[in-house]
């Protein structure tokens, strides 16, 4: 059994990982049927852990050793929570829920960024998607400054079904665009909101914009078109928390 601080590898070190409830963000592993893989797989999709098909010479390359047995899991600087786990600490403080929403934020230092401002502009949790998503890593925990430790991260197999989810629990579901039809300062944020956030490339997907209730942009006069995710997030949550605290 072999273990570093972003990985695992090994068919015993990673089928232990998983039966003791290790956090793991994803398992890369050669396509085999039966065997040890084939316990892996079958415990793999029982804990709802994404794992994919990879070839021995690329686990070789990631790992930096041939003694890998054709197997390695991602593991996750903690472990995540779910979507109730969020709304119920809403309710356990009395307040509506203010919730973070990533659609595809793949730049670690982004998320970590965007947790920590959300621990400081007291949102109750964030959801992040399972694929085309940055999960968390050693990189993002670094950059939270510690906020990953005191916000609650649930991670979701479908945005856009989580996004239905919130509104039968009657949270407003707020997009961020720079093409937005409303601006940030002219939008009643308070009550319970979900902000969703997009990718720093593409924004928000066509599907997950489509839940949204309304989607905001935010005001530039320079020269510059858009800002960086996690800064783009920060002011949306920050005229949050100025509205709650009118």
């Amino acid at each position: 059994m072999s273990i570093d601080n972003e990985f695992i590898y090994g068919r015993n070190a990673v089928i232990e990982a998983l039966k003791s409830d290790t956090p793991i963000n994803k398992i890369m592993l050669v396509n085999e049927h039966g065997g040890s893989i084939g316990v892996i797989k079958a415990l793999a999709r029982e804990k709802g852990i994404i794992f994919s098909i990879t070839t021995k010479e690329k686990l070789t390359a990631i790992t930096g050793t041939s003694s890998h047995q054709g197997v390695m899991a991602y593991l996750s600087a903690r472990q995540y929570d779910t979507l109730e786990d969020i709304l119920e600490h809403a309710r356990e403080l009395g307040q509506d829920p203010f919730v973070i929403v990533l659609d595809e934020i793949q730049d670690p230092h982004n998320l970590g960024a965007i947790i920590r401002s959300a621990d400081a502009a007291g949102a109750h949790g964030i959801v992040i998607s399972k694929r085309r998503q940055v999960p968390l890593t050693a990189a993002v925990a670094k950059t939270s400054a510690g906020a990953i430790e005191h916000m609650k991260i649930a991670r979701v197999s479908n945005v856009a079904q989580t996004l239905d989810k919130l509104k039968k629990e009657g949270v407003w579901i707020v997009g961020t665009d720079a093409d937005g039809d409303y601006s940030l300062f002219n939008c009643d944020l308070k009550g319970p909101v979900a902000v969703v956030v997009g990718s720093e490339g593409k924004g928000i997907g066509s599907l997950v914009k489509k839940k949204c209730d309304l989607v905001l942009s935010i005001p530039m006069v320079g020269k510059i078109t858009s800002l960086n995710a996690s800064v783009a997030a920060s002011l949306v949550m920050y005229e949050v928390l100025r509205q709650r605290s009118l």
